[in-house]
């Protein structure tokens, strides 16, 4: 039909350097392939090149976390729909080969096809902060263990005296010590460059240790503030929160479902039937970091909550092994955070509380003792050192009747 506007999908491969599109039509013919320099010039020349062939309906690209951020981050700012593209499984690529533009066109029909629909994170908020800084604090977790390993080593090897000496002390502890070493010797001793070497590993732990103090401490506060919510469910801690908030990004509702939230997890159930039995097993696949972050919650829930340990009692009674109750509680709790991701619930801070406390004329002994909390834990929820959703709404709601209560006498 005479001006009509023919709609056309495209598909990048992302490289360092350069980046490789192509388009197709509707019924997934190649129109066209080029390659263009990264950086904003040739995200402009990339979507102009692409719009030339008609209205582009949306763009697969790969790689959208790495060399395609910046790729993906303005063509959504440009109002085009960006997908994010898997890498071909080997077998296609063992069928059609590898290139740039072979990559490029399947992303383009990946795209076409609905293979590809997954929104990819839009990197732009608090929760990239989070990710950023978290990269930061297992750069200098991991650089630590690997400095205390040296060390031990070392003294493994170290003279009688000195192995001694420092043998039975834990890490941290023999670290702290050969920090404070005194250098007077010839260095060409091997004990005085032993010692010289130990002092300098040592003040590197210490070092190291300061820095992860600080950068836990503000994923601390960011995960507060980007989703008190999700800080008060039952066993999270900053570290877990932190992994599920950069799983989702800060575009959570880009993920469909709850189903949706469990497969990125790799917490969704796996058929495993075959014959007469029918079972599922663990999910392999995923985000493993994410799966480990839902497992340390079961694990502090199986550890401390009366409500998890009679619900695995209830499973094991029925035959279900450790590994299906854990499974099974590792998809509840998917479910529970993919709630406070996507629809997170209002919760009073710690401040507020505290104000509304006093202006109500209640101690920390009066509210703990109505809530059957303790003390202490009312006073760090208030203070803002510990996250409980449900026991902040508790006494918010106390609070409130009592000031009803007062207004009405």
């Amino acid at each position: 039909m005479p001006g009509k506007t023919r709609i056309v999908i495209g598909g990048v491969d992302t490289h360092k350097d350069l980046h490789v599109a192509a388009v197709v039509d509707a019924t997934g013919r190649i129109v066209g392939t080029a390659a263009f320099p990264t950086g904003a010039a040739g995200y402009r020349k990339l979507l102009a090149w692409m719009t030339s062939f008609g209205q582009v309906a949306r763009v697969g690209v790969e790689g959208t976390g790495a060399y395609g951020a910046g790729l993906a981050r303005y063509l959504s700012s440009e109002g085009v729909g960006v997908v994010e593209v898997n890498r071909p499984d080997r077998s296609a690529r063992r069928r059609r080969g590898k290139s740039d533009t072979v990559d490029a066109e399947a992303a383009a029909r990946a795209a076409l096809n609905g293979e590809a629909t997954v929104m990819p994170k839009s990197q732009t908020g608090i929760v990239e902060s989070i990710r950023t800084l978290r990269v930061a604090f297992c750069s200098a977790r991991d650089s630590r263990t690997r400095v205390a390993n040296q060390i031990r080593d070392l003294v493994v090897t170290a003279p009688d005296g000195l192995r001694a000496e420092l043998g039975a002390l834990d890490s941290a502890e023999r670290a702290e010590r050969v920090a404070r070493f005194r250098i007077s010797g010839d260095p060409a001793e091997p004990l005085e460059g032993l010692r010289i070497a130990l002092r300098a590993l040592g003040r590197r732990y210490m070092a190291l240790s300061e820095e992860m103090v600080a950068l836990e401490a503000t994923i601390d506060t960011l995960t507060a503030r980007a989703n008190p919510a999700l800080r008060g469910v039952k066993g999270v801690g900053p570290d877990t929160a932190a992994i599920l908030l950069v799983a989702a990004g800060d575009n959570p509702a880009r993920l469909k479902s709850d189903s949706a939230f469990a497969a990125l997890c790799g917490a969704s159930p796996i058929e495993a039937s075959s014959g007469k039995t029918t079972r599922h097993r663990l999910n392999r696949g995923g985000n493993r970091q994410a799966n480990h972050a839902l497992w340390r919650i079961v694990m502090v829930r199986l550890t401390c909550d009366p409500d998890t340990k009679a619900y695995a009692a209830r499973r094991r009674a029925e035959g279900k092994t450790d590994r299906d109750i854990l499974r099974c509680l590792k998809r509840y709790v998917a479910r529970e955070v993919y709630r406070h991701l996507v629809s997170p619930q209002a919760v009073p801070s710690g401040a507020d509380l505290r104000i509304a406390r006093v202006a109500a004329g209640l101690t920390l002994h009066d509210v703990a003792r109505q809530l059957d909390a303790p003390v202490m834990t009312i006073s760090r929820l208030e203070r803002g050192a510990h996250y409980d959703t449900a026991l902040a709404i508790r006494l918010e709601n106390l609070l409130a009747a009592e000031n009803n209560t007062q207004h009405a006498a």
